[in-house]
């Protein structure tokens, strides 16, 4: 939520205040690979689609969180509910999620939208939980398996109706045509088909979440074994995006063992500074966020941190800014949504404010 709120736009505008190749660099990383919504417009055929950004990891990096959630969750559901109200929790969980995605995208884009980022949160967590609840771990290591191999030989030899061959092309795979005749409302691309790779994405958290847990291993030397399968997830990601594209909008499996891999790792890292370490007030403003993550991201389509800090430093503040401070108006604007947003999660965590789903 921070980058999403005004980070990626801090960022952002130390290139126009530098203009150096580490700031290009950084500036590049703050945009995804691919804008979805040119490739969508584009005619069918090959679009400079593949690829990874950092701003590509943010998406996955959601659910991979959610499936460590459902570790904790999950088995307390059970516990005090049963497995019939486990399952009844679960599915209006699940529902409540989409429905807001719904409405989000539509105060944020207009229309209706079955695809967004809490529509795969939601169907995601949806079958995650689910095969958490009946399943053990041994067994859903193969789902996960059989979720990415699975999804590759779909679409790397089933041809869309009507073409020849098969492609990971844009308008040419059979995730696309599968989405323009089943999919209601607007459309990105893959949506349906791809909900497959994403269920093994949120299952990858959940394998996260019990390394975490587990208790016969020493904490001091988890955040070293989470390095090192994401790296063994990053070369396996990698590596395979010879012959399957990394590709965000078809949520391709290498992409998802990149972004997990590079997940992995940060929670590695992270472990080690906050639980070993025990280094934590530095992250009490990212405390307020996480613990009402969903209410910001919903306010942000609502009202927009951006749009009121254009309001309070737009215009002829920011032109002052630009004109007399290199070219810090757009610098000023992301440090104030940022301090925006900060406020309101502060607001809500010291009032004990948490609206959970």
């Amino acid at each position: 939520m921070f980058w999403i709120v005004g980070g990626d736009q801090l960022v952002r505008s130390f290139d126009k205040i530098f203009h150096t190749p580490f700031t290009g660099t950084l500036f590049d990383q703050m945009e995804h690979a691919a804008d979805e919504h040119k490739c969508v417009a584009a005619p069918p055929g090959p679009v400079p689609w593949a690829g990874f950004h950092f701003y590509d990891l943010i998406f996955p990096l959601f659910v991979f969180m959610v499936g460590i959630s459902i570790v904790f969750s999950v088995p307390k559901m059970l516990e005090q509910r049963g497995t019939a109200g486990t399952v009844t929790r679960i599915f209006t969980r699940s529902i409540l999620l989409i429905f807001f995605g719904v409405l989000y995208m539509a105060w944020g884009y207009g229309g209706f939208w079955l695809a967004g980022v809490l529509q795969r949160i939601g169907s995601a967590y949806f079958f995650a939980a689910l095969l958490f609840c009946f399943f053990d771990v041994r067994t859903l290591i193969q789902i996960c398996v059989a979720c990415l191999v699975g999804y590759w030989a779909l679409l790397r030899f089933i041809p869309m109706p009507g073409a020849e061959h098969a492609s990971f092309d844009h308008g040419l795979n059979l995730a696309y045509w599968i989405d323009q005749h089943y999919l209601p409302g607007n459309k990105f691309e893959g949506t349906i088909l791809s909900t497959i790779p994403a269920i093994a994405n949120c299952l990858l958290g959940v394998f996260a979440g019990l390394f975490v847990t587990n208790q016969s291993v020493k904490n001091s030397q988890k955040p070293l074994w989470l390095i090192a399968a994401g790296s063994i997830s990053l070369v396996l990601g990698f590596a395979w995006s010879t012959f399957f594209p990394i590709v965000k909008m078809l949520w391709t499996s290498t992409y998802v063992l990149v972004a997990c891999g590079y997940s992995a790792i940060l929670l590695g890292v992270f472990y080690q500074v906050i639980e070993i370490w025990n280094f934590r007030k530095w992250a009490t403003p990212f405390v307020w966020i996480g613990s009402n993550a969903i209410t910001i991201y919903l306010v942000s389509a609502a009202f927009g941190f951006r749009k009121l800090a254009n309001r309070f430093v737009g215009g002829d503040v920011q032109k002052f800014f630009d004109s007399h401070l290199s070219n810090s108006g757009d610098l000023l604007r992301a440090i104030v949504a940022l301090c925006l947003m900060l406020c309101v999660v502060r607001f809500l965590y010291r009032r004990k404010i948490f609206i959970r789903l």
